[in-house]
């Protein structure tokens, strides 16, 4: 291992867990009450579901044992028929195509920009025909939501959003997972809140949620320990019964771990807002590396950076920009570059029928650059990371050249 190698900050640690979560746990292990459903009232999973829909302004959430869990659940509660056809973007992490297949549907994939966005014009292209859309923000990176919504509204095409690497992002002042018919979290341990795994759907939409705490694993009458909202357990009565459980709750423990980061949210999206931007502005003052502008609307909250090369020619020459960030300690995920990348469009060979060609979004993904900046870095970490990346660019391209 080289100096570099060691000098490197270590971007892969998570922040401790906040020591309010240490007492909860201690007496969740002397107790035994891991399940959510034994104690009578206030499970920390229920406590979690009401302080998590405070936190995003909504009626509604429902704790899971994934993000994938909360969209699979999330398209199971939209009642659609079992070969609907659900657009996401082509830009995406394999689970989410995976929770569509799960749910006996059709994916159908939209191209994705040089900045990492749905192509409106592609979506609007393809939408005819589609039964439900699954808006990815991708890396944090929102979709113009107003465009969406405005043709799924006048289509009567219901919107899920995947906001697993959102929490805390609003468009136009308004939170980010809210905006759809439900919004899906996580709560993975590379997620703004870690819980090493996890997940949360959250609505306003009684009925949806009422059928998605049934099929979590709500089995006999426990729905009643959610909430005591009168909306809430009529739509429940009506679906007891009907429909099938999957059993994809979320226990104790994960909520206890959970529960303490939440206060710390507000904190780790202006750290991480500061560092990404600082970074960022960086990166652009290079020929070679472009950091795309966030939609007008857009306030990201995000825990990495995403980033093209330009001008290199050959993916010859992106893997050695790679290389030579590695070289100083510097990981740099090329998208289309890695093998067997689960957000490379081409290897979700498991979607039934042929896979688009999609070209823009292929060309974006073999330039795309990844490199995680967690809000906990401080200045000489980030300045270590800009250097390498600088350094790295020049080391291919053969010298500084200013934008």
């Amino acid at each position: 291992m080289s100096l570099d190698q060691v000098l490197a900050p270590n971007v892969y640690d998570a922040e401790p867990i906040p020591e309010a979560a240490r007492a909860e746990i201690d007496r969740l292990l002397m107790s035994g009450d891991l399940f959510r459903y034994t104690a009578p009232e206030n499970a920390p999973v229920a406590l979690l579901e009401r302080e998590f829909a405070d936190l995003l302004g909504t009626t509604y959430a429902l704790a899971v044992s994934s993000c994938s869990a909360a969209l699979f659940l999330s398209l199971e509660a939209l009642g659609l028929p079992k070969g609907a056809r659900v657009m996401i973007p082509a830009f995406t992490f394999a689970a989410v195509p995976s929770s569509i297949v799960h749910a006996g549907m059709q994916p159908v994939l939209c191209e994705v920009g040089e900045n990492y966005r749905i192509d409106t014009d592609d979506f609007r292209a393809k939408l005819p025909g589609v039964d439900a859309v699954i808006i990815s923000h991708m890396r944090g990176h929102t979709s113009d939501m107003d465009v969406i919504m405005e043709l799924c509204d006048a289509a009567g095409v219901p919107v899920i959003e995947d906001a697993a690497h959102s929490l805390g992002t609003t468009w136009n002042g308004r939170n980010i997972g809210t905006i759809g018919r439900v919004g899906c979290f996580s709560f993975q341990s590379y997620k703004l809140v870690n819980a090493g795994e996890g997940g949360i759907l959250v609505t306003d939409d009684a009925d949806l949620v009422a059928r998605a705490i049934i099929m979590s694993g709500a089995y006999e009458h426990t729905w009643k320990k959610h909430s005591d909202d009168g909306d809430l357990h009529a739509a429940v009565a009506r679906w007891q019964n009907k429909l099938p459980l999957y059993n994809l709750r979320m226990q104790n423990l994960s909520a206890a771990v959970i529960r303490p980061q939440l206060p710390e949210v507000a904190r780790r999206v202006r750290d991480g807002r500061a560092n990404h931007d600082y970074v960022a502005a960086a990166l652009n003052g290079s020929a070679w590396l472009n950091v795309p502008d966030p939609l007008g609307p857009e306030d990201r909250a995000p825990d990495s950076i995403q980033f093209n090369l330009e001008g290199f020619e050959s993916d010859a020459e992106a893997r050695a920009f790679a290389d030579a960030a590695a070289a100083r300690g510097v990981k740099v995920q090329v998208f289309g570059l890695s093998t067997d990348n689960a957000r490379a469009f081409w290897n979700w060979q498991f979607i039934p029928g042929d896979l688009p060609d999609l070209p823009r979004t292929r060309a974006m993904l073999m330039r795309a650059c990844d490199v995680r900046l967690p809000a906990r870095l401080t200045q000489p970490d980030l300045d270590y990371i800009i250097d390498a990346l600088l350094a790295a660019a020049e080391d291919v391209k053969g010298g500084t050249l200013a934008a």
